[in-house]
């Protein structure tokens, strides 16, 4: 995902068909960006962008954090969408273990993976979801005045249903439209979603908040896995008197919740014994919000002339933060191959193909360590401290695991 190549390519414009009407349901980040590079990108396409809510609704004061690796930085910056400003670089992540679960010979098992290392100007950012948002919609709308006989703002109308045609796809959006491909990328949350053909309930809670911390670096990132699940602090801008914050992922047993009894000095004092020394002193948290937690996928991205893509399509644990950034893969791969297809048959199957073992390793890998903390298992906890231990001791194997992070299995 590292460039994006120019729309006036003769032979790229040949190859897209010169009828194709496409309807994207859903305006968040995933929805936008594909939008946006569809507008771009297919010349000849005419390309509908549904959402329920309305275009005046002011989406910038969102306050929700989303972990973006570099990939994902790289194509909003592509996009002319990216705010380097309310951003927070990641600069260094620490995935460690607390206690039990240390190294048979002692000491406490820990991956580090810093941009430096890798040679690349920052793992990832950490930006709120309105800010993310904004700067699309903006570019979007921006796109559609300039070409108002092809782009078209369906802001403020809800899409009810899907009906496969011979040659397409009904969109019934109070009134009933035909198009060559319908693009879904409303997601939502786990708890609200319709199950999918793969679906599993974790019996787990995530609690997010915000902390503010002393001391500490900025830039770091770090994941703990702790006998109840895992739990990360994701960087976030310093405040104006220097202090710095963190958005808090805290992940606990749904049936035997730690958390949810206690009050705000109590969960910071929890908080205080989860986290290393490195991440700083915790001197204060935001009240939480709790989440359910599961996994939510669809065993294939497209059916007929529908095309599902990020939540849509796959709805994971945290654990790896990874959900964005694979649905922006989706977008991404989705308009190359309508690019170099001649049929939208043909672009469906090529990118089911081409997304197919980045999207699986990813779901694989979290709901594998998703599950890893419900099971009740012997040394489970020294299994995993090895495994830290192994990424650690073979850089070419750290190396593998953080370019993948970045830019996803290629």
């Amino acid at each position: 995902m590292s460039t994006i190549p120019s729309s006036s390519n003769a032979s790229t414009v040949a190859a897209v068909p010169a009828a194709s009407r496409i309807a994207v349901v859903g305006a968040g980040p995933v929805g936008l960006a594909l939008g946006l590079m569809a507008a771009r990108q297919l010349p000849r396409a005419q390309i509908s962008l549904f959402d329920s809510r309305s275009v005046d609704k002011d989406v910038s004061a969102d306050p929700r954090v989303l972990a973006l690796s570099l990939g994902s930085v790289q194509l909003l910056q592509q996009l002319k969408a990216w705010n380097a400003a309310s951003a927070q670089p990641i600069q260094e992540v620490l995935v460690s273990q607390q206690p039990p679960g240390a190294l048979p010979l002692g000491g406490e098992p820990q991956v580090r993976i810093s941009a430096l290392e890798e040679a690349v100007p920052m793992l990832g950012a950490v930006q709120s979801y309105g800010a993310v948002v904004a700067p699309l919609q903006r570019a979007w709308l921006e796109q559609a005045a300039a070409e108002p006989q092809r782009l078209f703002t369906r802001f403020g109308t809800p899409v009810a249903s899907f009906k496969p045609l011979p040659q397409g796809v009904e969109v019934d959006a109070g009134i009933a439209e035909s198009f060559d491909l319908a693009v879904v990328a409303e997601g939502g949350v786990f708890a609200e979603q319709a199950r999918k053909t793969i679906a599993r309930d974790y019996g787990q809670t995530a609690w997010i908040g915000t902390v503010t911390l002393e001391g500490g670096r900025p830039g770091l990132a770090i994941e703990r896995f702790t006998r109840q699940g895992p739990a990360a602090l994701l960087p976030l801008p310093p405040r104006p008197d220097g202090l710095h914050r963190a958005a808090l992922v805290w992940c606990v047993d749904s049936r035997d919740d730690p958390v949810k009894d206690l009050n705000d000095t109590q969960r910071l004092l929890v908080l205080s014994n989860i986290f290393p020394a490195e991440a700083g002193r915790l001197v204060a948290v935001t009240p939480m919000k709790a989440f359910a937690l599961g996994l939510n996928a669809e065993r294939t991205l497209a059916k007929d002339r529908t095309v599902r893509i990020g939540n849509a399509a796959q709805t994971l644990h945290p654990v790896a933060g990874q959900g964005l950034n694979l649905g922006l893969r989706d977008a991404y791969a989705l308009v190359h191959a309508l690019k170099r297809s001649g049929s939208v048959e043909a672009a469906l199957r090529r990118v089911e193909f081409q997304r197919a073992p980045d999207r699986w390793s990813v779901i694989a890998a979290t709901d594998f360590l998703a599950r890893s903390f419900t099971w009740q298992l012997p040394g489970l906890p020294t299994a995993r401290a090895l495994g830290l231990a192994l990424l650690q001791a073979v850089p070419p194997l750290k190396s593998a695991l953080a370019r993948q992070m970045m830019f996803g299995r290629r």
